[in-house]
C-alpha cells in the first residue's frame, strides 16, 4: 500500500490560477460532418495557440447538421454529454448568432463559439461564428475582473487509466451567485491526428476535443441530467473550497499522452463563466508511438522497401523494441532495434523488403518489448493499404462482370476502411436490361462521406491514337438532397499524380426517380452511357485509371460495360478515311435529342433511329462539315423507352442506344 501512494505521489502535477490572473474559456460548438467548420478550425487554432496566455479552448463535436455514422467518431463516443451541452433540453445556451436575431433555444448552428458562457459580440465579435474570433476580442473578454482563482491537481496511477483531480477554489471578494455555481470538469485529447476522416468534412486533426465530463449525474436512459460540482452560492473575501473529483478514463481515448483537465467555473443563472484552468499533460514515463509508413498508395514495383516512423511519447529514453511487420495478415520477421531515443524524438527504421503480387494490399507493423515496459499499448499500430500493377496489360479493357471473380482479373479495390460494403459484383442487373451482371457500389449500405477505389487493369495505350474511357450507369437517390458522387480519374506516372476525367454526383447524375422506401434496381430504360474522350493519352505506354466512388448514403449506383478503347469502334478503313465520331445527348431525352458528329472531313451520313422492335421512327441524309457536327431531331412523340441512333457512312454503321424518358 505504501509502494503505491508512493508512485502515486511521484506522478503528482498542478496548476494555478491567481485571482489577479483571469483564464478566459473558449467553447465552441462544431462538428465532424460540418463543412464550414472544417474550413475555420484550422486558423480558429492558430489564433487560440497565439493567445494560450489569455483563454482556454474546449470543442463540443455536435451532430451538426448529421451525426457522424462511425461508432468511435467524436459525437459517438461522448454522445450523451454533448447533447446535454448543446441541446435546449440540456444546458440551453440561448442562440441569436447576431443580436438581431430572435432568441432560440439550444445551440442550433455550427460552427458557434461561446466566450466565458456569453455571445462573442459582447466582447466586440460581430457575432458567433468563430471565424470572428481575433485576439482584440479574446483580450476584451480577459480583461474582466474576477475574483476567483483555481488550483488543481493530478494524481495518476499507474497506467493512467484513474486520475484524482484535487481543485482548490478561492474568492477574493465577496460574491453572490446568480443560480447554480458550478465547477465543470472536462477531459480533452490536446491533439487528436485520425488515419481517416471520423466524419464527411474531410477534417483529420482535432484540437482540443472534450472526451468526458466528470462528474457527470446520469438521467433516465441515455440523458444526462447535470454535469458538474456544485460550489456554494455565497462567497466571503478569502473562503476557499477544496474537493477531489475521481476520474475514470474512457477506453475510447485516442492518446493518453495528450490527456489535459480544463476546469471552470460557471454561473447557471447568466451561464457566465468567472475562471478556467487546464492542468498539464501527464508524463508517461515509457511510450512508443506508431507514426507512419512510408509506402507509395500506388507502387510500380513488386519489390518495396517500407519505411517507418516511430516517436518516444514519453519521458524517459528508449532503448530498446521490437517491430513485427504484417503483410496481407502474414506475419514476417521481427526487427529488433536498440539505440537511444530521446523523449519527444522520432526515429525512421527501414523494415526488411517485401515482395507483392499485381492488386490491393495492406501493411502494418506494431511495436512490443518497449524497454522499460510500454504503458500506452493503443498507439503501437499502424496500418496502411496500397496497390501493386506489377505491369501493363494491351488494351482495350472491356468488362462487363460476366465472370464470378470480383475484383475481375488484374483489377484492384483500394477498399480504405476495410468495410464489408464497398465496390461489389452484382446480378441484380445488367446495362440496359442486355445482361444480368453489372459492378454495384452500394452506397445506400456505405458509412457516410465512405471512399472507395476500384482500379482498372494498367493499360497500354500504344497504337490507340484517340483513346475513350466509356461506361454504363444507373443511379438513384435516396432523396433530393442526397449527393453520393463519382469520379473517374487517370495517371501516367503510377499513381504520384491523378487527373480527374470525368466527376458527377446527386440529382445530375441520377438516372432514375427518387427512391426512398426501397432498394434500387433498375429498369432497362433507366441506364446512361458516359464516354470520356482521352485523346491527350494517345499513345501512352502505361495508363491507370481509377473508379473513386464517395457515399452520401443514398441508394444504389450500378456500372456495367466499362470499356478503355479506341474512340468509335469501327472498320480501320473507316476510322483512317473519315474519323466519324458521334455521341447522343441528353441521354436520357425527353423533348429532342442531338446527335453531335465529329468528322475529320466533309461526308454525307444517315441517321436512323429504331425502337426496340425495328422500327424506323427516324430517316434522314446530312451533309457534315469537317470539325463538330449538330443534328437535331423531335422525340416529343416517341414513347418512353430504349431506341437505337444509327450514323451510317458508306457500308459502315455505328451505333448506340438512346433512351427516351417522359
Amino acid at each position: 500500500m505504501k509502494k503505491t501512494y508512493l508512485i502515486l505521489a511521484l506522478l503528482i502535477t498542478a496548476i494555478f490560477t491567481n485571482a489577479q490572473v483571469r483564464m478566459s474559456l473558449f467553447e465552441e460548438f462544431t462538428g465532424e460532418n460540418c463543412a464550414p467548420c472544417a474550413s475555420t478550425n484550422p486558423a480558429l487554432n492558430v489564433t487560440l495557440a497565439n493567445n494560450s496566455s489569455k483563454v482556454i479552448a474546449i470543442k463540443w463535436q455536435v451532430p451538426i447538421p448529421s451525426a457522424p455514422s462511425l461508432t468511435w467518431s467524436l459525437y459517438r463516443t461522448n454522445q450523451a454529454e454533448i447533447d446535454w451541452r448543446y441541446k435546449s433540453t440540456g444546458y440551453n445556451y440561448p442562440s441569436q448568432n447576431t443580436p438581431t436575431n430572435s432568441v432560440t433555444n439550444g445551440i442550433n448552428s455550427a460552427p458557434a463559439g461561446r466566450l466565458d458562457g456569453r455571445h462573442q459580440w459582447d466582447f466586440g465579435a460581430p457575432q458567433d461564428h468563430p471565424f470572428y474570433i481575433t485576439n482584440a476580442v479574446i483580450s476584451s473578454a480577459q480583461s474582466q475582473t474576477t475574483n476567483f482563482s483555481i488550483n488543481m491537481s493530478t494524481a495518476w496511477d499507474p497506467l493512467f487509466n484513474n486520475c484524482a483531480v484535487t481543485v482548490t477554489v478561492q474568492s477574493s471578494t465577496a460574491f453572490t451567485s446568480n443560480g447554480n455555481l458550478m465547477y465543470r470538469l472536462c477531459l480533452v485529447e490536446r491533439m487528436i491526428n485520425f488515419d481517416s476522416p471520423s466524419g464527411t468534412n474531410g477534417e483529420k486533426d482535432f484540437a482540443d476535443p472534450v472526451r468526458k465530463s466528470y462528474p457527470t449525474t446520469a438521467g433516465s436512459g441515455t440523458t444526462i441530467a447535470g454535469m458538474g460540482t456544485l460550489l456554494p452560492g455565497t462567497w466571503t473575501a478569502g473562503q476557499t473550497q477544496t474537493f477531489v473529483v475521481n476520474c475514470a478514463i474512457p477506453s475510447y481515448i485516442n492518446d493518453k499522452g495528450q490527456m489535459a483537465f480544463v476546469g471552470f467555473i460557471q454561473e447557471d443563472g447568466t451561464k457566465k463563466v468567472y475562471q478556467a484552468a487546464r492542468t498539464l499533460q501527464p508524463a508517461i514515463p515509457n511510450d512508443a508511438k506508431a507514426l507512419s509508413i512510408s509506402i507509395p498508395s500506388v507502387g510500380c514495383t513488386s519489390t518495396l522497401v517500407p519505411n517507418i516512423s516511430i516517436k518516444n511519447n514519453g519521458v524517459n529514453a528508449i532503448t530498446a523494441m521490437t517491430i513485427t511487420p504484417v503483410l496481407d495478415g502474414v506475419q514476417g520477421a521481427d526487427i529488433f532495434w536498440t539505440g537511444s531515443l530521446a523523449p519527444t524524438a522520432t526515429t525512421n527504421v527501414i523494415m526488411n523488403m517485401i515482395n507483392t503480387s499485381a492488386g490491393a494490399h495492406t501493411y502494418s507493423y506494431n511495436i512490443s518489448g518497449v524497454s522499460g515496459g510500454d504503458v500506452v499499448s493503443s498507439n503501437n499500430t499502424k496500418k496502411i493499404f496500397f496497390i501493386t500493377p506489377t505491369s501493363s496489360f494491351v488494351g482495350p479493357v472491356n468488362e462487363g462482370f460476366v465472370s464470378t471473380t470480383f475484383p475481375p482479373a488484374n483489377w484492384a479495390l483500394f477498399n480504405l476502411d476495410n468495410g464489408v460494403n464497398t465496390f461489389t459484383r452484382s446480378t441484380l442487373a445488367g446495362g440496359y436490361g442486355l445482361s444480368g451482371e453489372s459492378m454495384l457500389f452500394q452506397v445506400n449500405s456505405i458509412t457516410n462521406g465512405d471512399i472507395d477505389e476500384i482500379y482498372l487493369p494498367p493499360t497500354d495505350l500504344t497504337g490507340f491514337t484517340n483513346p475513350e474511357l466509356r461506361f454504363d450507369l444507373s443511379y438513384c437517390q435516396v432523396s433530393a438532397t442526397s449527393k453520393d458522387s463519382l469520379k473517374a480519374k487517370i495517371s501516367t506516372d503510377c499513381g504520384n499524380t491523378w487527373t480527374t476525367v470525368y466527376a458527377n454526383g446527386g440529382t445530375t447524375m441520377a438516372t432514375a426517380p427518387v427512391n426512398g422506401s426501397t432498394f434500387f434496381v433498375p429498369t432497362a430504360a433507366q441506364w446512361s452511357t458516359v464516354a470520356v474522350p482521352l485523346a491527350s493519352y494517345a499513345n501512352a505506354p502505361q495508363v491507370l485509371v481509377k473508379f473513386w466512388g464517395k457515399s452520401n448514403v443514398g441508394n444504389r449506383l450500378f456500372l456495367d460495360n466499362i470499356n478503355l478503347q479506341q474512340t468509335s469502334p469501327l472498320s480501320v478503313k473507316n476510322v483512317e478515311a473519315v474519323n466519324l465520331a458521334f455521341e447522343v445527348f441528353p441521354n436520357p431525352a425527353t423533348d429532342e435529342a442531338t446527335v453531335f458528329v465529329k468528322a475529320a472531313t466533309t461526308a454525307n451520313v444517315k441517321v436512323m433511329v429504331t425502337n426496340s422492335i425495328g422500327q424506323l421512327m427516324y430517316n434522314k441524309e446530312h451533309a457534315l462539315n469537317a470539325g463538330s457536327n449538330n443534328i437535331n431531331f423531335d422525340c416529343k412523340n416517341l414513347a418512353a423507352g430504349i431506341y437505337l441512333v444509327t450514323v451510317q457512312f458508306e457500308n459502315n454503321n455505328q451505333t448506340k442506344k438512346l433512351i427516351i424518358s417522359k
